[in-house]
C-alpha cells in the first residue's frame, strides 16, 4: 500500500496538471528502507512529449546524488498520461529500475476528474496497490 500525504497527493496532481498536455514526471525521494515519502522533487520531462517521459539524465544524476547524500531513495516515481489511463505501458513497464519505488501515474485525460494509481513493478510484473491519501505523515 502506499501511505502519501494530502500535499504530496495535491503537489503531484498540480504538476501533472500544470503541465497537461505534455506527460509530467517527478521523484518522491524519502529516508533509506522507511517507504515514507516526504521530499517532491519535480522533473523535467527531457521529451515534453504528450505520449513519453523521459527525465533529463544530467538532472536525474543530480537529484539521485543529493538523495544518496541524504540518506534518501526515491519512494515515488510519478509521472502522468495524457490521453489515457492512469496505467503503465510497455515502455513505463520496461523502464521501471526502482525494486523499491511505488510507481504512481496520474492521467489528466478528463480535465473534470483525477485518476490517480499506484503500482509496484517487479521484473516486469505490474501489481497494483491501494492509496491512501492521510493529512500527515508524522
Amino acid at each position: 500500500m502506499l501511505r502519501l500525504s494530502t500535499v504530496t497527493y495535491d503537489a503531484i496532481v498540480g504538476h501533472a496538471r500544470r503541465d497537461h498536455p505534455d506527460e509530467a514526471c517527478g521523484v518522491v525521494a524519502g529516508p533509506l528502507g522507511s517507504d515514507r515519502p516526504v521530499r517532491m522533487v519535480e522533473m523535467l520531462n527531457a521529451e515534453r512529449s504528450p505520449t513519453f517521459y523521459r527525465f533529463d539524465s544530467t538532472e536525474q544524476l543530480k537529484v539521485w546524488r543529493e538523495m544518496d547524500d541524504a540518506d534518501e531513495e526515491p519512494v515515488i516515481i510519478y509521472h502522468s498520461h495524457t490521453a489515457t489511463e492512469a496505467y503503465p505501458s510497455r515502455t513505463d513497464i520496461s523502464f521501471a529500475s526502482e525494486p523499491n519505488a511505488h510507481y504512481v501515474l496520474v492521467s489528466t485525460a478528463d480535465q473534470d476528474s483525477v485518476q490517480f494509481r499506484s503500482y509496484r513493478i517487479l521484473g516486469g510484473v505490474v501489481t497494483e496497490e491501494p492509496v491512501e491519501v492521510v493529512a500527515s505523515l508524522d
